[in-house]
């Protein structure tokens, strides 16, 4: 990185080179534009470096080595395996995470993106002030992109520290603890407590709602569930985490279900109950932009805030905090910059999550298609009907279709099984193009893949099934 030393005037600037402003900055230099990154740790932001990519590594890693101790194929069997935590680590660093960042700056640098390092905060509508460990500078800027991103929520009585930790935290641990309890049994929560699991951890997941991933369909998450229970993880619902008292050894949980007081000895506890925007710190008052009351900032369809040279994207606004809504959101608004008529428009914004099986869901549940007037059909199949499922030993899954019956047009979906997070794309094109379920029907899927799963639900829907 370089550090600016006087003030100038600078072009276009992007705050936060995570999924969202990295990719915003590409593709404004792409587009011509002069473009300035500000970036106050490391480039890649909370994805790249302790976010989805670490994550999804570890969980990777967790399911080879379960695969290996109990192999889901007759015959196949190995009494000796064995994990080497600090390797996994050392890999996953190394070898995932350095990668990709360093795969990162290297594309910043190939499109001529200046980045400075440290904080910056407006000081008026057109200049900014950077602060880094040798001072700060103020630049003039014609345009900026704020994509800030997010971080974990603190609660009440669990101080983040030595045992009691953030997603980040315990992605970074140096061992595999014996005990892990999860406050919060969302997509993070229930990622993490599967790969724990996996790795030979005893986990208790405490949820707040009647549900682990209450954003998903019942009978979905029913396999998660079942997965949860063959891996002897504890699930309490309607659960109020109180309190965490830690010592050298160990962190003492209390927390209350239906009013009773219980509490519970871990190694570590994960406090995972939702993430909130980092906007308090950017001097957004003083300039007049918008922000509603969790403090998100108000953007048109555009990405334009209330100020219209400023724009913003990613978790700091509206909608599901997800890396993909943050770059497609980047390029709306280098875009806009560059004088395009462009503005964020998508019908469906798939989310996953990477569970054992996957989740994955796009489009509207069937009670968002209700209340929008829709007459509404919901199309299922199962991957026990799936000859690539059965012969994977993966046959746990189900797909669900929601379609208007009148026109047939398909409004969106989700899916439980393996490789779900690849096969909800598929769903996702066939809401924005305004495919039917025929349209999914008649087209020709390959033999024998999991891909098929979705064509059979669409012949479900028709009436014409073949495999159920």
């Amino acid at each position: 990185m370089v550090v600016g030393d006087f003030e100038s005037n600078l072009e276009t600037v992007v705050i936060g080179s995570g999924p969202g402003g990295y990719v915003a900055a590409i593709r404004a230099a792409q587009l011509g534009q002069k473009v300035s990154l500000i970036e106050k740790d490391n480039i890649g932001g909370t994805c790249l470096n302790v976010g989805c990519i670490p994550s999804k590594a570890l969980i990777e890693a967790s399911h080879h080595y379960q695969d290996v101790k109990n192999s889901p194929f007759v015959g196949i069997s190995s009494k000796q395996a064995s994990i080497d935590f600090s390797e996994v680590q050392d890999w996953k660093e190394n070898k995932v995470v350095k990668k990709l960042t360093d795969g990162v700056k290297f594309l910043l640098k190939k499109n001529k993106v200046d980045v400075l390092e440290g904080t910056g905060y407006f000081m008026d509508e057109n200049r900014i002030r950077v602060m880094h460990e040798f001072g700060g500078d103020t630049y003039h800027f014609d345009n900026v992109i704020i994509a800030t991103g997010s971080t974990p929520i603190e609660i009440p009585g669990f101080k983040f520290g030595k045992r009691v930790l953030d997603s980040a935290g315990l992605l970074s641990l140096k061992e595999i603890p014996k005990r892990l309890v999860v406050i919060g049994g969302g997509y993070i929560g229930s990622e993490l407590a599967g790969v724990f699991a996996n790795l030979g951890t005893k986990v208790t997941i405490l949820e707040g709602q009647t549900s682990i991933l209450g954003n998903f369909d019942k009978k979905l998450v029913s396999f998660v569930e079942k997965s949860f229970e063959n891996m002897n993880v504890s699930i309490e619902t309607n659960a109020l985490a109180k309190q965490a008292v830690t010592t050298d050894e160990n962190v003492s949980i209390t927390y209350t279900v239906d009013g009773e007081d219980k509490e519970i000895i871990s190694d570590y506890v994960l406090v995972s109950v939702g993430r909130k925007p980092n906007t308090s710190e950017l001097g957004l008052e003083r300039v007049g932009i918008e922000m509603d009351e969790r403090g998100l900032i108000k953007v048109n369809d555009q990405c334009q805030t209330t100020l219209d040279h400023v724009y913003a994207i990613g978790d700091i606004t509206q909608g599901l905090a997800l890396a993909h809504k943050a770059s497609y959101e980047g390029k709306v608004a280098a875009e806009v910059i560059s004088g395009k008529e462009v503005a964020v428009d998508y019908k469906a914004m798939p989310a996953v999550c990477f569970t054992n099986p996957e989740l994955a869901s796009t489009g509207l549940t069937k009670a968002d298609a209700a209340a929008r007037g829709y007459d509404v059909q919901v199309s299922e199949f199962p991957f026990q009907g799936n000859g690539r499922a059965l012969s994977m030993g993966k046959a746990e899954g189900l797909v669900l279709l929601i379609s208007d019956k009148n026109t047939g047009e398909i409004l969106g979906g989700q899916i439980a099984g393996v490789n779900a997070s690849d096969l909800i794309t598929e769903i996702t094109l066939a809401i924005e193009t305004n495919a039917t379920i025929e349209d999914l029907s008649l087209t020709v899927h390959p033999h024998p893949t999991i891909s098929e799963t979705i064509m059979e639900a669409a012949e479900v829907g028709l009436g014409l099934p073949i495999h159920i």
